[in-house]
């Protein structure tokens, strides 16, 4: 078993749990960045990184420090009243199969031809994170099968981004600590949605007793960002991801409904020692529909992982994605 030391100023590892919380005037549970869900305690979140009332919390496993790498791709959908490559209707809560026709369903013999809003609304994103454009730019084919994906293929760009090289100034609310970050944007590229999977008797795959497809988002234009792997907590990545929310509706180029699936979040999620260049093994974090949800599966997934380090369990920290279950907050 490695030796587990807890940094937490005011906190010794003698301190109980109990007198942790009469320490900190209960701020410590009742805060919403530090709501521990079930099976894990209070002992197991003091390992994770964390800024609460200005205070950091930090593991140390054999007398290093680990720290969180986090990085996010965001899929934005465009406010058009189009899809992507066809004159389909894009509006959101149509009759399922219905905003369809032989080009978004991938029939054979159909051209898509490409709608010049959705070029105009990448160039405005583009411009307003700062990043470099491509005066030249092209699409590519990515291949894979799912149910949704009518064509086995779905048409997004690879090695020429429509925007790439940008950045997103954030302002951390003085409860985490406070501070200006700037987190960098990879690349901003033009793809297409899938469709939607519904599964019938539950929420979930599991337990549902059949699975439907509807068609209708099948096409719909997306811009994906994907950021550098700059964040290291979970405040960090919800911040990075509600400001960018923010660009998105003030230039008008979406609504940034998280609930309607008009902005999702895949957050991929490593630890490693502190001061260490290598990155850990990632997971990917998906089902999240709120900035709130983000920011608590993160720390979730970064305990989880920290955990697995404490008990000498490293190996056992796989590549691999996982859903965020809101009710378990598991």
């Amino acid at each position: 078993m490695a030796s587990i030391r807890c940094c937490l100023r005011g906190v010794t590892p003698s301190t109980t749990t109990a007198s942790v919380i009469r320490s900190f005037d209960g701020n410590i549970i009742k805060h919403r960045a530090f709501r521990p869900p079930n099976p894990y305690i209070l002992h197991r979140y003091l390992s994770t990184i964390k800024f609460i009332k200005g205070r950091e919390c930090r593991a140390q496993v054999d007398g290093r420090d680990y720290e969180a790498v986090i990085g996010i791709e965001t899929h934005v959908q465009l406010s058009t009243l189009t899809k992507a490559f066809c004159s389909c209707p894009s509006k959101y809560g149509s009759h399922p199969n219905n905003n369809v026709c032989p080009i978004c369903m991938g029939l054979p013999g159909c051209l898509p031809v490409l709608n010049e809003k959705v070029v105009e609304s990448a160039v405005k994103l583009g411009v307003a994170l700062h990043c470099q454009l491509s005066l030249k730019s092209k699409f590519d084919r990515k291949q894979y099968f799912y149910p949704d994906l009518p064509k086995g293929y779905q048409i997004s760009q690879h090695d020429v981004p429509i925007a790439r090289n940008g950045f997103i100034d954030v302002d951390i609310p003085m409860e985490f600590g406070g501070g200006h970050r700037r987190f960098c944007i990879t690349r901003v590229h033009m793809e297409e949605d899938a469709g939607k999977l519904i599964h019938a008797g539950n929420d979930r795959l599991s337990g549902s007793f059949y699975t439907q497809v509807d068609l209708n988002r099948a096409g719909v234009p997306l811009l994906e960002i994907v950021s550098e792997p700059d964040m290291r907590s979970g405040v960090e990545a919800a911040e990075y991801a509600s400001e960018l929310q923010r660009v998105v509706r003030y230039l008008g180029v979406g609504n940034g409904n998280m609930q309607e699936g008009s902005l999702r979040c895949d957050v991929n999620v490593s630890v490693r020692p502190k001061g260490d260049l290598p990155f850990g093994t990632k997971v990917e974090i998906k089902n999240m529909n709120s900035f709130s949800a983000m920011q608590r599966a993160i720390d979730f997934e970064i305990s989880r992982q920290v955990t697995l380090h404490q008990e000498g369990q490293g190996d056992e920290i796989v590549q691999e994605t996982r859903l965020w279950e809101e009710e378990s907050q598991v």
